[in-house]
């Protein structure tokens, strides 16, 4: 794909990881569909990448109808090479405050919203036997910190999702790619949402009241540089710089903060085959 001059669907383009990846994939002479739910609230951010040669266009990716807008692009020949579904948000609260509209709210942004593009641009690329599905997805969908734990849920869910998507369309020469992000200097840390429910006197000192006072107060710092991590991004879409011989990863871990978890799921997975092996293997039916 180095060569290819390809079509990128991006989600989430007002600010942050997806305006960042809007512009590299036009610097590297791509066509960049852009999308934000608001459109008009970043005037000069369209007339940016709309002067460029690229479109931007108004999307919500809650909407029911958000497929929509994938058909009538392909209909205007606009043929999709690669999805990136980016757009996203958190509520922060613990599981036990966390209201149910507030949970299905989460999930409608992270799964299901993703979930909807996935299956409107699929059937267009397995007849062009060919595209690249990539999903900015979370460290909380490894190891997450208390107050995330819906929004983790998600992610991890739209994860797993996504391994099984890898091997159904193989055959059709689509590729998959699930970037789980740490933390970066986007937009997100200033956009904190807090659960609606006020937190119970129990929590007073927790882990979970301390998560949200840093929140609020502004003080979680970021580890990771937004732009170098979708430059890598796009070369792992495009196979070249770090991504060259790659292509076939389904898995990019970005962020020093990342590396800690991955270790701790790894050391995790050996503690438990170590304690639960012989179980593990001795409840199989006898032969």
């Amino acid at each position: 794909m180095a060569s290819a001059k390809l079509t990128w669907l991006i989600t989430g383009c007002s600010s942050g990881f997806g305006l960042s990846l809007a512009r590299i994939a036009q610097a590297g002479g791509h066509i960049v569909i852009a999308t934000s739910r608001n459109p008009s609230r970043t005037p000069d951010l369209v007339a940016e990448i709309e002067g460029k040669g690229g479109k931007w266009v108004q999307l919500d990716v809650d909407s029911p109808q958000s497929g929509d807008v994938v058909a009538e692009l392909e209909k205007g020949g606009n043929k999709i090479d690669v999805l990136v579904n980016n757009a996203g948000y958190s509520i922060y609260a613990p599981i036990e405050t966390m209201t149910e509209a507030e949970a299905r709210s989460q999930l409608e942004t992270n799964y299901f919203g993703p979930l909807r593009l996935i299956r409107a641009v699929l059937p267009h690329m397995r007849q062009r036997r060919s595209g690249v599905i990539v999903n900015i997805s979370s460290g909380a969908s490894l190891d997450g910190i208390p107050t995330m734990g819906v929004y983790a849920g998600a992610k991890a869910g739209l994860d797993a999702t996504t391994r099984i998507l890898a091997k159904e369309v193989a055959p059709w020469n689509i590729r998959t790619l699930t970037v789980v992000a740490g933390t970066f200097n986007t937009n997100m840390p200033n956009a904190v949402v807090l659960g609606e429910t006020p937190l119970p006197d129990d929590f007073k000192g927790t882990f979970a009241e301390q998560v949200q006072q840093l929140l609020v107060a502004g003080k979680v710092k970021p580890n990771g540089d937004k732009d170098k991590a979708m430059k890598a991004v796009y070369e792992v879409v495009v196979g070249e710089g770090v991504g060259e011989g790659k292509e076939a990863e389904k898995l990019l871990p970005l962020g020093s903060d990342i590396t800690p978890r991955l270790k701790g799921l790894q050391d995790n997975a050996g503690h438990v085959i170590e304690v639960f092996g012989s179980v593990t293997n001795g409840v199989d039916v006898e032969k």
